[in-house]
């Protein structure tokens, strides 16, 4: 297996991940959703349907890059425990999979373009659904990151990088449901300084192949 190649693809996963996620499922949502409004919202969705729709697509792209992120990990964690590594990949494709009910809940609002209550019905359903989708994230990268932390061939930075933006996700999520005045969205700076991290590392440095190699001696 070349490992050069995988690195490569995950660096260039983690960039488009993180492209297309902060526009799909940040900037554009932010831009069109008026909280505690949904006649506003309806009205901004009306306004600016293209960027509405162009929302949806490239939270698409963001999860198909999410769902090959499952596989590459699955695949650069699995000489540090198979069990484990494959674990991780169960949970982010949940995170994935819920995420995209979130997204069906927000295209939806399309449907029901002059009826505020059903806009709020589905808006509520999509803010649901995304809390949801992010305690599975959480536990995910919580779980990558140990176990690059225990892997010896990626610098253990990273994984607790990644370790600290998984807890941030997990502990928004129960506050959000728990304490929701507490769910600051300050817990997602981790992630993003780990999406950043990642990528750039990834991207020009990668696994270390010496070490790599002596894993799999030890499997």
């Amino acid at each position: 297996m070349n490992v050069r190649r995988w690195s490569l693809a995950t660096g260039l996963l983690f960039l488009i991940s993180g492209v297309a996620g902060g526009l799909g499922e940040a900037y554009i949502p932010m831009a069109l959703i008026v909280r505690g409004n949904p006649a506003a919202t309806l009205a901004n969705i009306r306004a600016h349907e293209l960027l509405f729709r162009l929302g949806f697509a490239t939270y698409l792209v963001e999860a198909m890059a999410d769902i090959a992120l499952a596989l590459v990990f699955y695949v650069l964690l699995r000489r540090v425990n198979k069990e484990i590594a494959l674990l991780s990949a169960f949970f982010g494709l949940v995170s994935t999979a819920v995420y995209a009910v979130a997204e069906f809940f927000y295209l939806a609002i399309t449907l029901v373009p002059n009826d505020p209550a059903a806009a709020s019905l589905l808006l509520r359903a999509f803010s649901l659904c995304g809390t949801v989708a992010s305690a599975f994230y959480g536990v995910a990268s919580l779980i990558r990151g140990i176990l690059i932390v225990r892997s010896r061939y990626l610098p253990k930075f990273l994984g607790a990088l990644m370790a600290i933006a998984g807890i941030g996700f997990i502990v928004k999520t129960y506050l959000a449901v728990l304490a929701p005045p507490y769910a600051s969205d300050l817990l997602l700076l981790p992630m993003f300084l780990t999406l950043l991290a990642m990528t750039a590392w990834f991207l020009t440095k990668g696994v270390n192949a010496a070490k790599w190699e002596e894993a799999a001696g030890l499997q």
